[in-house]
């Protein structure tokens, strides 16, 4: 009783922080004439309320799809319907069509943030909830610390509730997460139908497909494909092909439907990526402008083959050995492979490998709370655009200082508890001076967050100069980048070296 007495006030200090957090203004208010993501998310309320299916992702005089066009799956799109019956119930001017243009408001405000609010309450925090509960071998109280941490996370509170682009990312992650919690339990038929729907709301969550995929065909390798392996890999498919009919069946009537909506989901030709992201290609493109070098094609292949090559060990791992642990662990590892490498990359994207590391938070606190702060700075330009320095500052201690206390971060770097000890026998055999990894990575802890604090301490007092404006942004995404390389290498690492990845983990019941 006490622990779910516990747990209630925790869920309670996340939603008061997202709320608190959701006060301040909005991304593009009071900016015509594209008026900021704020209004895209309006602006999709008003297009299905008015249009019908049919007119959703084309281009037509009511339907001006430079202007905010919908760029999402159905279920993002059924979404944004399902609200706008209720802002027609409150207000019918919200979502009138043309004249709601830029329509900003107090009482609009407070409408799209409780929204925002109900998807976290509905999908996502039972999720976190309930994983954290469903954690083996670590105390009530871990458990309870655990949950306080992950709804803590800086980065996805101040997007979702700050920066208001994007948001809804709650649904999309807490459908992920759901689908973990299925797969991991062996209800896999649920985990799968969950995960389905998570892609349908976000197609980024691609970015969690494969180890998806190679977890449940390692099982069903496990049990036999002459078999129970066969009958399971049977009804999986038939879960995934069925969910996906489902939520695209309006738009399955004609070929060209389908077409221009995956047209809309894949937008190839914007480009290798946007504006400043830390990822290989945009701190790459400082010192070479592959970008205008490089014909489109070739960015389009080079960028697959990077990422296909940087995923395939972990996936051919999961594979051969399914469990729990490594399936958490080359969620990471996959995510962070797309992220870096892949095309079109938003720097918001980095909430897609923070998920997964929420997940190995009480098996590698250290580790995991290094890097939740790094996903968070390298998401400081647009932050700071958004004028949420305050907030991220505030959100950013409060869950650091939540991972220290809960966790003992700083007593947790031997290599055992970083998970590094096979790794370090291994090269102890041709190395046997090689005793001084887990130091090497706490003086690399201290100057990255040294770097960070020095960075965003530049980047809000002083002027860049006139020749290079973007050069604290820049430099905010090439050491990030640094960071996620090393995070890589070092999630990769773990997985390669577990030899005995079914054994010695706090499995989920």
């Amino acid at each position: 009783m006490e622990k779910w007495y516990l747990m209630t006030v925790v869920v309670l200090i996340g939603l008061t922080v997202r709320w608190t957090v959701s006060l301040n203004s909005y991304s593009g208010a009071g900016k015509p004439p594209m008026f900021g993501d704020y209004e895209a998310q309006r602006h999709w309320q008003e297009i299905t309320f008015n249009l019908p299916v049919k007119q959703w992702y084309f281009n037509s005089s009511d339907n001006n799809l430079p202007y905010w066009g919908l760029d999402y799956p159905p279920l993002t799109a059924y979404h944004s319907l399902l609200c706008a019956y209720v802002a027609k119930f409150i207000n019918p001017d919200w979502i009138a069509l043309h004249t709601s243009r830029g329509y900003e408001s107090q009482a609009h405000k407070l409408f799209m943030r409780t929204t925002v609010l109900i998807a976290d309450l509905l999908i996502y925090i039972p999720a976190v909830v309930l994983y954290c509960c469903c954690l083996k071998e670590i105390s009530t109280k871990k458990k309870i610390a655990n949950a306080l941490c992950i709804l803590l996370y800086p980065g996805l509170i101040l997007i979702d509730y700050g920066h208001f682009q994007n948001i809804y990312n709650s649904v999309s992650l807490g459908f992920a997460l759901w689908g973990v919690l299925g797969v991991s339990c062996d209800c896999d038929l649920l985990g799968s139908l969950a995960f389905c729907l998570a892609i349908n709301y976000k197609q980024m969550e691609l970015y969690h497909a494969l180890p998806f995929f190679c977890f449940l065909l390692g099982k069903c390798f496990k049990k036999g494909l002459k078999g129970k392996g066969f009958v399971l890999l049977v009804k999986l498919a038939c879960i995934v092909v069925a969910s996906f009919v489902l939520c695209w069946l309006p738009f399955f009537t004609e070929r060209e439907q389908t077409l221009q909506v995956l047209r809309r989901l894949f937008p190839v030709d914007r480009g290798l990526f946007e504006d400043k992201v830390a990822n290989i290609w945009c701190s790459f493109n400082v010192f070479l402008k592959i970008k205008d070098i490089l014909p489109h094609h070739i960015q389009l292949i080079m960028s697959f083959c990077f990422t296909f090559l940087s995923l395939l060990p972990a996936c051919i791992k999961l594979i051969l050995q399914p469990s729990s642990k490594g399936f958490k662990f080359t969620l990471v590892s996959c995510a962070l492979s797309f992220f870096l490498f892949s095309f079109q990359v938003h720097e918001k994207s980095i909430l897609l490998v923070s998920l997964p590391v929420c997940l190995v938070l009480s098996e590698i606190p250290f580790m995991s709370t290094w890097f939740l702060l790094v996903s968070t700075f390298s998401m400081l330009p647009l932050l700071l655009k958004d004028e949420l320095l305050m907030p991220s500052v505030v959100t950013t201690m409060a869950f650091f200082i939540a991972c220290v206390t809960s966790f003992s971060i700083f007593e947790k770097t031997s290599e055992e508890e970083l998970q590094l000890k096979s790794f370090s026998i291994s090269v102890r055999k041709y190395l046997p001076c090689f005793t001084f990894l887990s130091r090497i990575i706490q003086y690399l802890f201290l100057i990255s967050v040294i770097t960070m604090v020095l960075l965003t301490l530049m980047t809000v007092t002083l002027d860049p100069p006139q020749k290079l404006p973007d050069l604290f942004s820049v430099l905010v995404c090439f050491v990030s980048c640094l960071n996620f390389l090393f995070f890589l290498v070092y999630f990769n690492i773990i997985i390669m070296w577990d030899s005995k990845s079914g054994r010695n983990q706090k499995k989920i019941s």
